[in-house]
């Protein structure tokens, strides 16, 4: 990666947290309640029975309601857990969900764990992201999971990063790592974007 490129990542990040950072508890629960609305209807739209989500942080649009949610109606979803060479191991959600801190301070969960091919039968890929261009392309937080995950995917489903709707620019840095999604769900819509991930 090029230093221009790096240093222009580094800036962007700091500005998007700093944007979610000012966001009232109020504003987080509509956002909440607006991206489990706009997930349930990609489910539906998707017609996806096992799918792969996260565990949204305090400054993430809220992704726990739709994964309580999705696992109260039978949907198999696979939840991420960091590992220190850079790869992600998953879990499979249930009712009583355990929560502790990962990697990073990150919620994940607690339980029997599949290694990280389990994500390669999923029918929809539900990711975080701190932005995410018109032409698909993805801004990370900067340490490379899911871009390392998707990359190794040989048959990609639908991918999806979960953003405010402010999030959504019109372009982003990029660097040859980089994946594209297929779309994004923000707390008012989902988009699918110029350049399909698959």
């Amino acid at each position: 990666m090029s230093d221009e490129i790096a240093t222009a990542k580094r800036a962007l990040r700091a500005d998007l947290r700093e944007r979610r950072n000012l966001l009232s508890e109020r504003e987080r629960d509509a956002a909440a309640a607006g991206i489990a609305d706009q997930l349930r209807a990609l489910v539906a739209r998707t017609g996806a029975e096992s799918i792969s989500c996260y565990l949204s942080t305090t400054t993430e649009p809220g992704t726990r309601e739709f994964v309580t949610d999705a696992v109260a109606r039978g949907i198999r979803v696979l939840l991420p857990i960091t590992r220190t060479d850079g790869l992600l191991d998953w879990a499979v959600a249930d009712d009583d969900l355990d929560i502790a801190e990962g990697m990073f301070g990150l919620p994940e969960p607690v339980g029997e764990v599949l290694g990280p091919i389990a994500v390669g039968d999923v029918d929809l890929m539900v990711i975080p992201a701190a932005a995410v261009a018109a032409d698909g392309m993805r801004l990370g937080w900067g340490r490379g999971y899911f871009d390392k995950t998707i990359g190794s995917m040989e048959g990609r489903p639908p991918i999806y990063a979960v953003v405010y709707d402010t999030e959504l620019l019109d372009d982003l840095p990029r660097d040859l790592h980089d994946q594209p999604v297929t779309g994004a769900v923000t707390p008012t819509r989902t988009v699918t974007l110029a350049a399909s991930a698959h």
